[in-house]
C-alpha cells in the first residue's frame, strides 16, 4: 500500500526534499543539467562562486534522492560526468521556471526591496 505525504506535517520526509529542492546550488545545477550530461569541472565554471566542495556535496544529495546519476570515465586524469535521471527530468523544468523567474523579474523585486526599506526608514 502507498503511503500518504503530507508536506505540511512536520515529520513528513518530502519536507527534506523541499529542503534540498530550496537550495539556490541545486536549483542551478538542475538547470544546467537539463541540455544533457556535463563534466564536473564544466558544472564548476559555468555556476559561479559555487565551491568544488558544495558542488560536490549538492551532486552527492541529489544523486542520493535520484535525481542525478554520476558516470565516471576511465580516462587520465579521471572524467566525471553528471546527467538528470528520469525522475530529475520530472523536476528540471521547475527548476529552470524558478531559477528563469528570478531573472525576469529581479528589477521589480529590487523595487519593491527599495520601497519597503525607504518606508522602514522613514518610521
Amino acid at each position: 500500500m502507498r503511503q500518504a505525504y503530507d508536506v505540511y506535517e512536520d515529520r513528513c520526509p518530502t519536507r527534506l526534499v523541499l529542503d534540498r529542492l530550496a537550495d539556490k546550488w541545486a536549483l542551478l545545477i538542475l538547470d544546467r543539467l537539463e541540455d544533457g550530461p556535463v563534466r564536473f569541472n564544466h558544472l564548476r565554471r559555468d555556476i559561479k562562486l559555487i565551491s568544488q566542495k558544495v558542488l560536490s556535496q549538492t551532486l552527492k544529495k541529489l544523486e542520493r534522492d535520484g535525481l542525478v546519476t554520476r558516470t565516471v570515465y576511465p580516462t587520465v586524469p579521471v572524467t566525471v560526468e553528471y546527467a538528470l535521471t528520469p525522475l530529475g527530468r520530472t523536476l528540471a523544468q521547475t527548476a529552470a521556471a524558478l531559477t528563469h523567474w528570478a531573472e525576469h523579474n529581479m528589477d521589480t523585486i529590487l523595487a519593491a526591496q527599495a520601497a519597503y526599506d525607504a518606508a522602514r526608514a522613514a518610521r
